[in-house]
C-alpha cells in the first residue's frame, strides 16, 4: 500500500527462475491506478518472465508481489486475474474458432472498483469500433491489428485494476501502433495501472509516466521517459538504439 492510502502493486525483489536458469535477479518496481510503468531491453533480458512471475504463470522463488498488500505469489493465475489484474500476453492468445463476440464475453466479469467505468460489451464496441463491425468473424479470420485489439479488449472486459502490456505494438502497422496508443492514453486516464512492456522506444516514451530498462535479468536504469530519451549513451548501451 503506498503512502498515501492508494492501492498499488508492488514486486519487491523477486527472484524468478525456469529450472536451475536464474532469470529475474531482484526486480523491484511498484505500479499505481492511472500510470503507465515502460519496461524496455533487449530480447531475452526476462520482460516477459516478469510478467509470467507477476500473474503466476512462474511464481518468483524469492521475494513479494502483492495487490493491495494482499500476496499475490503463491495464488494460481485465476485467482489473480480476480483479484484485478489483466494480462494481454504478447502471443495474444484469442481462441481462432469463437467470433469476435464470444471471445469477449468468455471473460466478462463485474468490476471490483467502485467509481471506475466498467467495462461490457456496449463500452468495448465504442472504444473499439472495429470490433463492433467484426463481432460475428472467428477469431482466424482478423488482421494481425484486429487481434492485439481482441486481445485487450478481452483483458478489459474482466475489469481489471491493473494490465500487463508484453509487446503490444509488435507487429503493428503504424497507424494501429498509433490507436493503440491513443486507447493506453484512454485507459490511464480511467484510472487502470499499466506495465508497458515494449521494444518500440518512441511508443513507450510518448504513453509512460516512468521507465525502467532491464538487462540480464536485472533493472539497471529508472528514469522520466524525458531523460531517457535525452540519454544516447544509455539507449545504445541497453537498447542499442
Amino acid at each position: 500500500m503506498g503512502g498515501d492510502g492508494v492501492a498499488m502493486v508492488e514486486v519487491r525483489d523477486i527472484h524468478t527462475y525456469y529450472g536451475e536458469s536464474y532469470i529475474l535477479q531482484g526486480v523491484s518496481l511498484e505500479l499505481e491506478p492511472g500510470k503507465v510503468v515502460a519496461l524496455l531491453g533487449r530480447n531475452g533480458v526476462g520482460k516477459s518472465t516478469l510478467v509470467r512471475s507477476l500473474v503466476g504463470f512462474t511464481p518468483p522463488r524469492r521475494g513479494s508481489v502483492t495487490l493491495d498488500g494482499r500476496e499475490l505469489t503463491k495464488l494460481p493465475t485465476h485467482a489473480v486475474v480476480k483479484l484485478g489484474i489483466g494480462l494481454v500476453p504478447q502471443e495474444r492468445r484469442i481462441f481462432p474458432s469463437l467470433t469476435v463476440e464470444e471471445n469477449l464475453t468468455l471473460n466478462a466479469r463485474r468490476s471490483r472498483v467502485d467509481g471506475r467505468r466498467r467495462w461490457g460489451l456496449g463500452e468495448l464496441y465504442e472504444l473499439f469500433p472495429v470490433l463492433k463491425e467484426r463481432a460475428a468473424n472467428r477469431g482466424n479470420l482478423l488482421s494481425g491489428g484486429e487481434q492485439q485489439m481482441l486481445a485487450l479488449a478481452r483483458a478489459l472486459m474482466g475489469n481489471p485494476s491493473y494490465l500487463l502490456l508484453d509487446e503490444p505494438s509488435e507487429g503493428l502497422a503504424p497507424l494501429i501502433v498509433r490507436e493503440l496508443g491513443q486507447i493506453i492514453d484512454v485507459l490511464k486516464a480511467e484510472g487502470v495501472g499499466i506495465l508497458l512492456i515494449e521494444q518500440h522506444l518512441h511508443f513507450a516514451l510518448k504513453h509512460a509516466d516512468t521507465v525502467f530498462l532491464m538487462s540480464k535479468g536485472a533493472l539497471v536504469y529508472h528514469a522520466s521517459p524525458r531523460e531517457l530519451g535525452e540519454n544516447r549513451e544509455i539507449q545504445k548501451k541497453y537498447l542499442g538504439v
